[in-house]
């Protein structure tokens, strides 16, 4: 029993360890972000939406993907810009952060890529207000003639948010 642990969490170490320094990229907005690739577990296409009451504007609502209830968020309202109708090519990315699975709504997909910690430069300081996505933020990654946002996952949703997600998930099984 301890050997099949202890081989399950081997296991475990070499998959992050081939993920470490791949992003998925996608774009919001005329901007390109990116997403560690060990917080992802899939992209689905666009489905139907339960909005949630009393959340914020972000928060678009709730999906049932094979039977688990997910909250979405919308990335591009998350970052304060313009709401856009979503297209063919709009998808949301299943991702898992603070234990928990959340769908994020992307305008579209772009594409996996390989970055260096020696190619991820810390954001510069500026005394005037940040745009509002900066603090999501946590590096830029330089890609031959682009810069890519990388994103903290973790800062994306508030934990108050969460919680009444929760609550409302709550009221809706009962």
């Amino acid at each position: 029993m301890a050997e099949e642990i202890m081989v399950a969490e081997l296991e475990e170490e070499a998959a992050d360890e081939s993920q470490k320094g791949q992003f998925m990229t996608f774009q919001t907005g005329k901007e390109f972000f990116g997403i560690g690739i060990s917080y992802i577990n899939e992209i689905i296409m666009m489905q139907p939406i339960t909005p949630v009451p009393e959340v914020d504007d972000y928060i678009k609502g709730l999906i049932n993907l094979r039977g688990k209830i997910i909250p979405v968020i919308d990335v591009r309202v998350r970052f304060k810009m313009a709401p856009a109708e979503y297209t063919d090519r709009t998808c949301i990315i299943i991702i898992n952060v603070k234990s928990m699975t959340i769908g994020l709504i992307v305008e579209q997909i772009a594409e996996v890529v390989n970055i260096s910690d020696d190619d991820i430069v810390s954001l510069p300081s500026l005394k005037r207000k940040e745009r509002e996505h900066n603090k999501y933020v946590y590096g830029l990654a330089r890609l031959e003639d682009s810069v890519k946002m990388l994103l903290d996952p973790e800062k994306l949703i508030k934990q108050e948010d969460l919680e009444k997600i929760g609550e409302n998930q709550e009221e809706e099984q009962e």
